[in-house]
């Protein structure tokens, strides 16, 4: 057994089954080892979206998604993806190749210093010295990347320790890290102060993040809310943690908020952050959840607790542990006058849209799409117009919402929406993204053609980048700059040359038709709905 065989080996003791990536010679003893295993290579067409691809699998599954590139610039175009998956927590394996051990730091051909470029953006990186050490290396990288908060765990692998002979391989049962001991359990002096700030409280309010998805706490909320009746808000990466519908959920929180969800952050008494890391596009200022207030924050991280918003009780441990310590305890508040004001919030602040006729209008596209997608899908928005627009409209059944927060990496979509139907080919897996977006990863139609993933895609379409555009209309007074996609392609022809199915939607006339055409079947599909480009979110 080489250093190569042995990296497979690993994987295959931590059930891996894809890995998604770029060859080149730097990794090639990978590549040559892992045909000798039942692991599935998928071949993306630029770096960067292996690592979406990647998060998107890990994202379904809850379990690391692994993705393994050459060295020098497929070192570095990885380099995006993996700062995406930071930003939102997404727990990755990054496999690079490295020049010869002993040419590292000579600027040889294709050699990058990949472990210190991606420093900021990962929790912990591996540069392998010695072939003995890969069991051990691989064992910690898994246990890190899935534990606490969640993340990006990078590997360097130099070329010729992936040659390397082995004399034994021995997998460890378990990982002992004297520095690296995550906090599973809340303490229970603060719990108990909890329960009681929520006996006090007249308007309590729960704003759910991403951490409640990744702490596959969805169960344990819902039991929590229901049982004590707190209404429940969300960041951007929480939408999903309750169903879009359910009677105690009011919406996302932010710039681009629910006019409802903002108005009950201001006026709640009591806020229960949870899992989120009062970031400023989902709370710019942070007065607003301090000021006259009890703040909750309850997060697997220390270092959010305080960072940005001063709590009264932070506690800091596993969500999904301290939810369940909650409900052992009886709560006597009584909301039920702040629940009928949040319903009357609900129903006088819903925006109203005035769209252009002649276009398709994607607030009522998206209603209609989400209505008719299966209950246990999984959307995907991209970055910019379109995600806001499928976060205030997007119905969420029992599904998944799965976006690039943190980061706002344009291109996200497709790749991520692939690696989610890998992770489970029987949902139905659908790409919402901007003609914008479209272009920064529509190459990865060959990945779904080349290896039957069957995602459907949606193109919102404006001839813009829209949400700049937007910015440069209330900032500069329509002075446009470096905004217009002219000269894009015809996304007709790219669908067939692709041999992709392809629609065309140029306004609402018959797009209820055009919809249930394209959710039909499983085959892949690409649809282009025509949007006005003054339109605004």
């Amino acid at each position: 057994m080489n250093g190569a065989d042995a990296i497979i080996k690993c994987l295959e003791e931590e059930g891996v089954q894809f890995v998604f990536g770029y060859p080149g010679v730097a990794i090639c003893p990978f590549y040559n080892s892992i045909l000798n295993s039942d692991i599935n290579s998928v071949l993306i067409r630029t770096e960067q979206n292996a690592a979406h691809a990647a998060s998107g699998l890990a994202r379904v599954t809850g379990r690391p998604g692994v993705c393994a590139v050459t060295s020098g610039p497929g070192a570095t175009n990885l380099i995006t993806g993996v700062a995406t998956a930071f930003a939102d927590s997404i727990p990755l394996i990054c496999i690079t190749g490295q020049v010869n051990s002993e040419l590292i730091g000579s600027d040889v051909f294709q050699e990058a210093d990949i472990t210190g470029a991606v420093e900021s953006f990962v929790k912990y990186s591996y540069l392998i010295k010695d072939a003995k050490e890969i069991p051990r290396i691989f064992k910690e990288a898994f246990y890190i990347a899935n534990s606490g908060r969640k993340g990006p765990v990078l590997i360097d692998v130099p070329f010729d320790i992936q040659q390397q002979e082995l004399k034994s391989f021995r997998y460890p049962e378990e990982v002992k890290l004297r520095t690296y001991k995550p906090t599973v359990n809340g303490n229970a002096l603060q719990i108990k102060k909890v329960i009681k700030e929520l006996e006090k409280a007249k308007k309590p309010l729960i704003c759910a993040g991403g951490g409640v998805l990744l702490g596959e706490a969805k169960e344990e909320l819902k039991v929590l809310v229901e049982e004590y009746q707190i209404p429940v808000v969300s960041t951007m990466m929480g939408i999903g943690v309750l169903p879009t519908r359910h009677p105690y959920y009011y919406g996302m929180v932010g710039n681009n908020g629910c006019p409802c969800a903002n108005r009950a952050m201001r006026e709640a008494d009591l806020i229960m952050m949870v899992g989120a890391r009062v970031a400023d596009r989902a709370v710019n200022q942070p007065e607003i959840i301090t000021k006259d207030k009890v703040l909750i924050h309850i997060d697997v991280d220390p270092a959010e607790i305080g960072k940005n918003a001063g709590a009264t009780i932070p506690i800091v441990g596993d969500v999904k542990h301290i939810f369940a310590d909650f409900l052992e305890y009886e709560i006597d508040g009584i909301y039920d006058s702040w629940i009928n004001t949040l319903n009357q919030y609900r129903t006088e602040l819903r925006p109203v849209r005035n769209p252009n006729p002649e276009y398709v209008d994607p607030a009522e596209f998206i209603r209609y799409l989400s209505e008719r997608m299966k209950d246990d899908a999984i959307y995907v928005a991209d970055v910019g117009q379109n995600q806001i627009w499928s976060c205030a409209h997007h119905i969420v059944k029992g599904g998944r919402f799965l976006t690039s927060g943190g980061m706002g990496t344009m291109g996200y979509s497709i790749p991520a929406a692939m690696g989610a139907k890998i992770a489970d080919s029987k949902k139905q897996v659908i790409a919402v993204c901007g003609d914008g977006s479209f272009q920064m990863s529509m190459m990865e139609l060959a990945t779904m053609q080349q290896h039957h993933v069957p995602v459907k895609i949606i193109v919102l379409r404006n001839n813009y980048l829209g949400m700049v555009r937007q910015y440069q209309h209330f900032t500069y007074k329509d002075n446009y700059s470096v905004v217009a996609l002219d000269g894009s392609p015809d996304l007709e022809k790219i669908a067939a040359a692709y041999g992709i199915k392809f629609e065309r939607v140029l306004n609402m006339n018959k797009y209820e038709q055009a919809i249930d055409r394209f959710l039909a079947n499983d085959e892949s599909y690409l649809m282009e709905c025509m949007v006005d480009p003054m339109d605004l979110v």
